[in-house]
């Protein structure tokens, strides 16, 4: 079966987590992905461990698993470009793709004649995808960026985290995460757009830009009531009661957002006299009385395991569900029924667990073709079939240590 991306071509220059997870998802949905990496090294996350990934025999294969959690599907291709016959090898493949993503620094390929410029004269039809940490314009556009800096520039961490307490970072890179997901989406809007005009284009997305964006509620609140948002832990702003609990065992998260939710959540508890004080009747009155309301559920929640709330709370009706660790969410049933668990044959590790892709489509369901590729596994393959090049010259570029 095809893929919905089958016949589309990428040539991937981006490193770290948002431009691989990017291209991670054009592979999953079909596209052919080839990753370039530096000779020796590659991509910068092959060693940011521990931990690495273990090979059959028990030692490490030398690859981090933060490489392996967004690179299945590539074809791995090891090109200097810092040499003009790296540059040229690098062009030739532009010229036959239809995407190309990059996340170097603003210009900084200008230099070797890989910009967008250059490669939309050598193919008008390209999509050229750049993302950095602020984008191609403004006054921090020439600073480097990662996700922990658009965390703090952009505002997330100034409502992460307890009331009383510093601001956080968020525990995963949520901001490459998104930004991955919009290079995506621009990235088929792109190629509509191509398909419709016969015209490629630039786009430029920046971690900060999607930081800003992901705000959404708290930004709005700031631009129509000049409200400046603070922490406030695991508590919702707006509605209560909506935050996490200690139970007897764990802690429970749970989210009334309603006055009916509220209701039966009440009497699930044995608290059924509550929804009738003056103090807890609407939202509005809850979020006021917010202290004195939470220290009663505590109360009652602190006696009884998380299982046995979950349990009587579901039944209810009321939202809720276990604070997991990533090993209970491995081992969670409505997460292994759907399947966001799958396996991979790995050259040097045989079967390799991975999370799958969320996306589900009825009629062109995405792809595993390849487990994360080895440090240029496919560079002779590539070059062979895709640039006609014979062994001879093959081997003559890797002895001048150009692949």
């Amino acid at each position: 079966m095809s893929g919905a991306l089958s016949g589309i071509r990428v040539v991937d220059l981006t490193r770290i987590l948002a431009g691989p997870f990017a291209t991670q998802m054009l592979a999953d949905l079909g596209a052919e992905v080839i990753k370039v990496e530096r000779p020796g090294s590659g991509d910068d996350t092959r060693a940011w461990g521990p931990p690495f990934l273990a090979g059959e025999d028990g030692k490490a294969t030398g690859d981090s698993t933060y490489f392996l959690c967004c690179n299945r599907g590539k074809k791995s291709v090891t090109v200097d470009i810092a040499r003009s016959e790296g540059q040229q090898i690098v062009r030739q493949l532009a010229a036959q793709a239809d995407v190309l993503t990059e996340n170097y620094k603003v210009g900084d390929l200008a230099r070797y004649g890989l910009d967008y410029a250059t490669l939309r004269g050598l193919n008008p039809r390209l999509v050229y995808c750049s993302i950095t940490g602020y984008g191609q314009s403004g006054p921090y556009a020439q600073r480097p960026g990662y996700d922990p800096i658009a965390q703090a520039v952009g505002g997330m961490m100034s409502v992460t985290g307890e009331r009383d307490g510093p601001p956080q970072r968020v525990g995963v890179a949520v901001v490459d995460v998104l930004t991955a997901t919009y290079a995506a989406i621009a990235i088929l809007a792109a190629l509509r757009h191509r398909d419709a005009t016969g015209e490629g284009q630039h786009i430029d997305m920046a971690l900060l830009d999607v930081q800003v964006s992901a705000m959404i509620n708290i930004a709005q609140a700031y631009l129509t009531a000049s409200v400046v948002a603070t922490r406030n832990g695991n508590e919702h702003p707006s509605v209560t009661p909506s935050q996490s609990f200690e139970c007897s065992d764990g802690m429970i998260m749970l989210a009334a957002a309603n006055d009916g939710q509220f209701v039966r959540l009440c009497e699930a508890l044995g608290l059924a006299e509550l929804p009738r004080d003056g103090r807890f009747s609407s939202n509005a009155a809850r979020v006021r009385n917010r202290d004195t309301l939470t220290s009663l559920l505590q109360r009652t929640l602190s006696a009884h395991t998380v299982g046995h709330w979950v349990g009587r709370l579901v039944q209810a009706g009321v939202p809720c569900g276990p604070v997991n660790n990533i090993a209970q969410v491995c081992g969670d049933p409505q997460v292994r029924d759907r399947g966001m668990q799958m396996a991979m044959d790995h050259p040097m590790a045989g079967m390799l667990q991975l999370v799958a892709s969320p996306l589900r489509l009825s009629a062109s369901p995405v792809q595993y073709r390849a487990a994360p590729p080895l440090l240029g596994q496919h560079t002779d393959e590539v070059l062979g079939s895709l640039l006609k090049l014979t062994q001879a010259q093959i081997g003559a570029l890797r002895a001048a240590a150009v692949i």
